[in-house]
């Protein structure tokens, strides 16, 4: 589908107006304007007598509540980034998150639904006029919204339930708009997480759904996967039924989006399977079937009745690069059981350091500790407190902060987002887990290193 029609289609057939481009930018434009307009009051507001501390609070959660809405109510690129900012309300102060919680809660999941008449349109163009052909049943008002498409449940033509994902149109050109605007507005998503470089961010997320785009790509991942999960007794990966252009069809999965558990308040027990249950398919996907998958994200998991996980989403799976292996076996080698000096060659080895200057490994050695004891403790209970001291210490403005000092070898991008994201979900769902013995379970090959670091507790 090219361009003109998708801009057609937001014309024309019903989208809400942050599908424009034109529109979308000036929502992220307004941003930055309406920043400067609030510490104008407030320098008024502190003339007339307020504390500072309460101008500068007030500005923060307008300020943050403004972001996030704008966020929630675009596609693409700023859509997705407010989902991952979504994930990590419990990593940061509660005196930053706190003001807007909700707002962010809404982001995991949320976006403008596509009105029915914009929906047959892109039925039609993807699947052709006689798309009503294929379904015997298709219900094009109730769905679940995303970043950057939509599933419609339907009953396909020989009988079987069907999730149909259908790529809003606009998306596509998007993107780049997206990435302009999101480095103008990154200073003022800092309100949420200060000292993290968002302009980066921001590149990775797009880089990352310009892979999502790709619906061939998605399925081929999704077969993949389903092809390797079949018959498992934890899992369910849903069987590709069909995919062209924006449109991909799936088997549908009957079950509790691990999002509605979540905000009912599911048993401590059950939290606890479930989060395992995540770590063993995050870190399976690797050796069972060669991709990473990247998004464990909340949205991507269902409870099945017969309390298998369900899992969807498969277009953020890269392939890994040669030696991946190698290289997560010396870090864990380092962390687990290095001294300074090992640490710090690994480090350089690995292009985490590119300078010869000096770096306090000690410290770093330090700061790994709380990840050091959740390779080798019984269990670990992942919490928002637990989070909030981890990202202190990685987003600490400090000179002396040593992470600072560290690079991110690029073959590493797609394994740590996935880490980084399953620790977020683990954190929202306050699981304990014992996380070392599903590690030497299910990566035997890394089983040694943490047997070598419980026995140097011993």
């Amino acid at each position: 589908m090219n361009s003109h029609n998708e801009t057609r289609w937001s014309r024309k057939l019903g989208l809400p107006r942050a599908g424009l481009p034109g529109a979308r930018n000036l929502q992220l434009a307004a941003l930055p304007a309406a920043y400067a307009g609030r510490h104008t009051v407030g320098m008024g507001k502190r003339l007339l007598g307020t504390p500072g501390d309460t101008v500068r609070d007030e500005i923060r959660e307008r300020t943050a509540q403004h972001v996030f809405e704008v966020l929630g109510s675009l596609r693409g690129c700023a859509a997705k980034l407010g989902q991952i900012l979504a994930l990590y309300p419990g990593g940061v102060p509660e005196d930053v998150a706190g003001p807007y919680r909700e707002a962010l809660a809404r982001l995991q999941y949320a976006a403008p639904p596509m009105l029915p008449a914009a929906v047959h349109a892109a039925l039609t163009e993807y699947l052709g006029p006689d798309w009503r052909a294929d379904f015997l049943e298709f219900d094009d008002r109730h769905s679940t919204a995303a970043s950057i498409g939509q599933v419609h449940r339907a009953i396909w033509r020989d009988g079987t339930p069907v999730a149909v994902k259908i790529r809003y149109p606009g998306v596509t050109e998007s993107i780049e708009s997206d990435m302009r605007q999101l480095r103008r507005v990154a200073y003022l998503v800092s309100v949420l997480l200060p000292g993290m470089d968002i302009e980066a961010l921001a590149d990775e997320v797009c880089a990352g759904i310009r892979r999502e785009l790709d619906y061939r790509g998605e399925a081929n991942n999704q077969r993949a996967f389903a092809e390797k999960y079949r018959d498992d007794p934890e899992f369910v990966v849903p069987r590709v039924i069909d995919q062209r252009g924006g449109v991909l069809i799936s088997e549908w999965l009957e079950g509790d989006p691990l999002t509605t558990l979540l905000g009912r308040g599911e048993r401590a027990e059950s939290r606890d399977r479930l989060g395992a249950l995540i770590i063993r398919f995050c870190l399976r996907s690797l050796p069972r079937v060669g991709l990473i998958y990247c998004d464990p994200h909340p949205g991507n998991f269902l409870v099945l009745p017969d309390g298998r996980l369900g899992v969807v989403d498969f277009g953020a799976c890269p392939r890994p690069p040669a030696g991946i292996e190698v290289l997560v076996a010396a870090m864990l080698e380092a962390g687990l059981n290095g001294d300074p000096d090992g640490l710090s060659a690994m480090l350089r080895k690995y292009e985490f350091l590119r300078d010869e200057q000096e770096f306090d490994a000690a410290e770093f050695l330090r700061i790994l500790e709380p990840f050091r004891r959740v390779a080798v403790d019984p269990t670990t209970t992942f919490t928002s407190t637990w989070l909030r001291a981890r990202m202190a210490e990685g987003l600490n403005l400090r000179l002396s902060n040593v992470h600072r000092r560290l690079a991110m070898p690029p073959e590493l991008s797609s394994y740590c987002r996935m880490l980084l994201t399953l620790v977020a979900v683990l954190a929202q769902l306050e699981a304990t887990v014992a996380v070392g013995e599903i590690v030497a379970d299910h990566l035997p090959e890394f089983a040694a290193i943490c047997a070598r670091a419980e026995h140097q507790d011993s």
